[in-house]
């Protein structure tokens, strides 16, 4: 695996005013103008495989930009991002993504293989977004499905809240945003049947770019300048999802709280 440490891809495109409304409209945003929210970077320079190379989970096949790694799930465990500016419609978007690491551990579950990616999105030549993503694979076990929380999450300690039930059409929408086709976000039998969860899963970065959205909801958008999240338990469409938060200064602690107190998400920001 150590001949893929420094690989790179570099991808093209555009924020047309299309996408943009549509990103908005998935989000139940009123926001207008031509100046993007921030979580915008997560529907740009998406993957572009064919059909037929995709792979029973309806990830593309292993080999091609990420390392041929054996362990059958794959998922999105966390990133840290850095918004230098903010994307504007309109703007032509390159993004460059080196593979910085690969590291293989020992869970609870089995083997676990952790790849890490550093990306860097330009706007129109400008350096607006870095982050560095996480992605781990696994062995394939029924441990996916997530485990019961001790009862109703506390949100006496958060100063924002905002609770909404993931819909169908939600993640159907997201899965379009990002041009995602892992079947755990839309085909139900194969979730539960196959991956063993008990439900549609949320996306991560949709879980992420929810919380971003409670920090513009709150104190406007674009705001942040830093913002990092880890995956701790899956979200569920049709369940009930809390997104909270503190600030003190210009540090935001957020997390995804489940109905059942589990956390789903943590997350920090850091206001400019």
């Amino acid at each position: 695996m150590k001949a893929w440490i420094g690989r790179e891809m570099v991808q093209h495109d555009v924020l047309t005013p299309g996408p943009l409304a549509r990103f908005r409209a998935t989000l139940d945003s009123a926001e207008t103008g031509v100046k993007a929210e921030q979580g915008i970077h997560w529907c740009l320079c998406l993957p572009e495989a064919a059909t037929e190379t995709l792979d029973s989970d309806g990830h593309p096949k292993r080999g091609g930009f990420l390392p041929p790694i054996a362990l059958p799930r794959r998922m999105w465990a966390s990133s840290a991002v850095e918004f230098h500016a903010p994307v504007h419609a309109g703007a032509k978007i390159e993004r460059s993504s080196t593979i910085a690491a690969i590291e293989e551990k020992r869970g609870g579950t089995g083997p676990l293989v952790f790849v890490t990616i550093d990306h860097r999105t330009h706007a129109d030549g400008l350096l607006v977004v870095s982050e560095r993503q996480t992605i781990v694979y696994r062995e394939a076990t029924s441990a996916a499905a997530a485990p019961s929380g001790a009862g109703s999450p506390d949100l006496a300690a958060w100063q924002w809240h905002r609770a909404l039930t993931p819909s169908r059409p939600l993640l159907f929408r997201y899965s379009a945003l990002t041009f995602n086709s892992h079947r755990i976000h839309y085909d139900l039998p194969y979730a539960v049947d196959v991956e063993g969860y008990r439900g549609l899963v949320v996306h991560g970065p949709l879980t992420a770019t929810l919380l971003l959205d409670l920090v513009g909801r709150e104190i406007g958008h674009n705001r942040l300048k830093q913002f990092s999240f880890r995956g701790q338990s899956p979200a569920f469409a049709g369940e009930v999802l809390h997104l909270v938060a503190t600030q003190a200064d210009n540090a935001i602690t957020l997390a995804a709280l489940g109905s059942d107190g589990r956390i789903v998400m943590s997350a920090q920001g850091e206001a400019a």
